[in-house]
């Protein structure tokens, strides 16, 4: 167990392409459902990539007054309204919490690509006078953290880690830090990301990571799948309250689940390419594994990194096959992107929720679109069904370029 203060999660918020609740995208996870559609916000004739898996009813004005709604980019927007949603479920007082003690990390892989891209084209159309004043303070990866503090008047930790696709779990892993070693009591932590815009599928595309398979959209997140050609772009939110155990005692709060150790490395290999042997990876769950006291037969459920992609399912599988030996047949593995697609800084956020919620109520949501086995990918994936199963600990894995690994442990809580 890592030294410190116990740390319990007492809320959960998600905005998702299954789901605009966490309780919807609980629903559309245990059920298999598919988020990903053809785009229609922006001509794709020409890309090679015409599909994404995004928010299918966002309003920004069902949430937001007209003058923020423009003075907002997505990323900030879908950060804010999964932040709300945790801290109504956790249920705080927020008149009564000491606001010095509440903290906030909530990061993001790439920050308001929208605004960016946007404003790029008004100053080459229209020069200096084509630029915002507000388009700094819309665009920089830290302001969802800044906006949220502001609205809640939390004046503890913040910040924002930026680590690509590793972002939502180096955020939370960072935030059981400051509540374990006691510079705060309550920490909302996670990520998001609003990647979905031209510049955004035009980037990937051309480093070949995307899916092409613009016949059949729906099944084109295929991790583990021998027939997998890349990854699906997704979008959204996902925010957890983090609560000291004797803050939550106090107050009679619910506890989905206990964290209890993670292990954050470095591939030191390629600025895309996952490392062959797995060194980093393996050492992220070893890592992990050691500070929350465990050993590897312990854990129950992984949800994967995932990707489907060709080189990076192939090197996550071996990575807990050397990790964990005969027990990882034992395992139940998932990977939640084959339903969300990749929602890069928000991804490990997302999965950490999916991870909290299978522990919470003893059921690991499937890996869809799985059709054709792959003999280098040959353990149990949890394929097309949900499966009960008590689960006491589970990891999530998120990996992002660069080369940044984390590893979470949840486990389920016991007094």
């Amino acid at each position: 167990m890592a030294n410190g203060r116990r740390v319990v999660i007492t809320g959960i918020g998600a905005l998702t392409p299954i789901g605009e609740t966490a309780s919807e995208f609980w629903n559309g996870l245990v059920s298999g459902k598919n988020g990903t559609r053809m785009i229609e916000h922006f001509d794709t004739e020409e890309y090679t990539t015409k599909f994404a898996a995004q928010l299918p009813n966002y309003d920004p004005n069902d949430y937001f007054d007209r003058k923020d709604a423009r003075r907002l980019d997505k990323v900030s927007q879908y950060g804010l309204i999964a932040s709300e949603e945790a801290i109504k479920d956790s249920k705080l007082d927020l008149d009564a919490v000491d606001c010095d003690r509440v903290g906030v990390m909530v990061g993001t892989g790439i920050g308001g690509m929208q605004t960016f891209y946007e404003t790029s084209v008004s100053l080459h159309e229209q020069g200096m006078r084509g630029v915002s004043p507000f388009f700094i303070p819309m665009m920089i990866p830290d302001i969802t953290t800044g906006r949220i503090s502001m609205k809640y008047n939390f004046r503890g930790p913040n910040f924002c880690a930026v680590s690509a696709c590793a972002t939502g779990s180096h955020n939370i892993g960072l935030a059981f830090d400051s509540i374990r070693y006691g510079t705060s009591d309550i920490v909302l932590c996670g990520g998001t990301e609003a990647p979905v815009w031209p510049i955004g599928i035009s980037g990937f595309s051309s480093m070949k990571a995307l899916s092409t398979r613009n016949e059949s959209p729906e099944t084109a997140s295929r991790p583990f799948d021998k027939t997998r050609d890349g990854f699906v772009l997704g979008e959204g939110a996902a925010i957890v309250v983090l609560e000291s155990l004797d803050s939550a005692l106090a107050r009679g709060a619910r506890i989905y689940a206990e964290i209890v150790g993670y292990g954050f490395t470095a591939d030191a290999y390629h600025l895309t390419a996952p490392d062959p042997e797995g060194n980093g990876v393996m050492l992220a769950m070893r890592n992990a594994l050691k500070m929350a006291g465990i050993r590897p037969e312990d854990v129950d459920h992984i949800n994967m990194h995932g990707t489907s992609t060709p080189l990076g399912d192939v090197a996550e599988t071996n990575s807990i096959k050397k990790v964990f030996g005969d027990h990882a047949y034992k395992i139940n593995l998932n990977s939640t992107k084959s339903m969300t697609g990749h929602m890069l800084g928000a991804a490990g956020a997302a999965e950490s929720v999916a991870s909290l919620l299978a522990i919470y109520h003893g059921l690991v949501p499937p890996t869809i679109n799985f059709k054709e086995p792959d003999p280098e990918c040959d353990l149990n994936y949890t394929f097309n069904e949900a499966q009960v199963r008590d689960v006491r600990y589970a990891l999530n894995n998120a990996f992002g370029f660069g080369g940044h690994n984390s590893t979470l442990v949840f486990k389920k809580f016991e007094e």
